[in-house]
């Protein structure tokens, strides 16, 4: 088997076997034909919103080549042409991008009026998309194939920031007035979402207008599986050719050829609620934070697929640990007494998600060591989708998170920035702190590359000092692929799955 890691070419159900999920195989557990040589997909988190780019779906976009930015990242991590060909930075806060000659699926052309369409309604979007947490970005058609984009302040990667699969640009037809946005025949990627069944499956069909070539596989078939068990017992059974985050307990029971490990950009943490309930108190964050170690959790929980946490940012970022700050300034833990004594008794409500299998065992293991610490903990464990609004709302005092760094943009000032400045649109921790925000505002300014990032690292000791969130392991993913598959793309990133070149032999 023959995979890629390189990014886009330029451009819960709970039974442990799925009959009836995908389309019945022909060879067993080593995988298998779907019909006419469709790709059969299983994915872990069903979509919150329809499929928008202003959600957490919009990966699923860009894992499924269905839509496309102005940019893409290469392997390196590089801003690269996607539907813009080339573009130019005029000063500080003005870049001009030059488009190239493309079409909607829908058949309608690729214009700079379009692409200024797109862009003026991700910045209008409620809440607005994480990319756009630490930016105003405005648009305007030059002519019919050139579009200036300004910021509101310097923006030294906003080639990276374009390739967001939230600024990902879709025909006027996607834009209803209500603010919802379909994705739904109306992208310009090789694979065209043809039907979508809620939230438990998804038709896709070669785009064969695509700009780029012909994809060599006729179309996806695509099934959201929350369970990780039920995921890898699709692999095995021969139902899906395709089968992302396999849970590290299932992994040494897959074939080794059907097992492939990345090294992610993605760090589990446990986050605290500074705004709101016990761990508003600064020593009682401390407490948490000592009472908790992810080290042990590698070989008990991960199954070996992982690394203790250094930080926010693991060995996937590669100049991290060269950078890395010493954190000072933190407050004093509270002992089990004073725990106790100051919690009165108030229950934690510790919340861990079911669509990373390992994420409720650590969440099981850390709640037994804030007892032992002196707290009264409650779990709740759910489906992302069932949880997202609570979390972003503020109701848990505790939630034991998995959160891919380099998501948004790239660049970890984007993840940082909506993650915990005091208005970032995805604060969890709730997080208000002078010396973060500050912190991270000085790497957003900075256009020096070994500057920004010994500037990230900084706000990175920031974060860290306040005890908001806790990180535990450094993940690698294991993603299925049956043996007669070709060409899946091996993205640290998790942005990209399937492009072009994926196909059965």
């Amino acid at each position: 088997m023959r995979t890629t890691s390189r990014g886009l070419i330029t451009a819960f159900a709970l039974t442990p076997l799925l009959a009836g999920c995908f389309a019945p195989s022909d060879n067993g557990a080593g995988g298998g034909a779907g019909p006419d040589g469709r790709l059969r997909i299983a994915l872990a988190v069903p979509p919150v919103q329809a499929l928008s780019p202003y959600s957490n779906d919009a990966t699923v976009l860009s894992k499924l080549s269905v839509a496309e930015g102005l940019t893409v990242l290469d392997k390196n991590g590089v801003a690269a042409p996607a539907l813009a060909k080339s573009w130019k930075q005029r000063n500080a806060t003005t870049w001009t991008f030059e488009l190239r000659k493309a079409e909607f699926q829908d058949g309608t052309e690729l214009t700079a009026e379009a692409v200024v369409n797109a862009i003026d309604h991700a910045g209008a979007a409620k809440p607005k998309p994480r990319v756009l947490s630490d930016v105003t970005l405005t648009a305007k058609a030059d002519d019919a194939d050139t579009v200036t984009l300004t910021t509101k302040s310097p923006d030294p990667v906003l080639p990276l920031r374009l390739a967001s699969p939230a600024l990902a640009i879709l025909s006027a037809k996607a834009y209803a007035k209500d603010g919802k946005v379909s994705p739904v025949g109306t992208g310009t990627g090789p694979f065209e979402i043809t039907k979508l069944t809620g939230k438990s499956g998804a038709a896709l069909d070669r785009f064969d207008g695509y700009w780029g070539g012909k994809a060599k596989a006729p179309g996806l078939d695509v099934t959201w599986i929350p369970d990780g068990t039920a995921r890898a017992n699709a692999l095995r059974g021969g139902e899906a050719d395709i089968v992302e985050w396999i849970p590290t307990s299932q992994a040494k029971l897959l074939k080794a050829d059907t097992r492939h490990v990345v090294s992610s950009v993605r760090t589990d943490s446990l986050i605290l609620n500074t705004g709101k309930g016990v761990f508003t108190d600064p020593g009682l964050r401390a407490a948490a934070r000592e009472a908790v170690d992810g080290t042990d959790l590698v070989d008990s929980v991960f199954g070996g697929y992982a690394d203790p946490a250094q930080g926010l940012f693991g060995p996937a970022v590669p100049w991290a640990a060269d950078l890395r700050v010493p954190v000072t300034g933190r407050a004093r833990a509270a002992s089990v007494g004073q725990v106790r004594s100051e919690t009165k008794g108030k229950t934690v409500r510790l919340a861990a998600i079911t669509n990373r299998a390992e994420l409720p065992e650590a969440a099981t293991v850390l709640q037994q060591r804030l007892e032992k610490a002196g707290f009264t903990v409650k779990l709740d464990v759910r489906e992302y989708t069932q949880m997202e609004g609570d979390l972003l709302a503020g109701r848990y005092d505790a939630l034991v998170f998995s959160r891919v760094t380099l998501l948004d943009t790239g660049d970890a000032v984007a993840y940082l920035a909506s993650d915990y400045t005091s208005d970032g649109v995805y604060n969890i921790a709730r997080l208000k702190d002078t010396g973060v925000d500050k912190a991270i505002q000085a790497a957003a300014a900075e256009g020096d590359t070994k500057r920004r990032q010994e500037k990230i690292m900084k706000a990175e000791a920031e974060i860290l000092r306040t005890d908001a969130v806790v990180p535990l392991v450094h993940e690698r993913v294991v993603q299925g692929i049956a043996d007669d598959v070709e060409g899946v793309v091996l993205d640290p990133r998790e942005r990209s799955l399937v492009d072009l070149d994926t196909h059965l032999k």
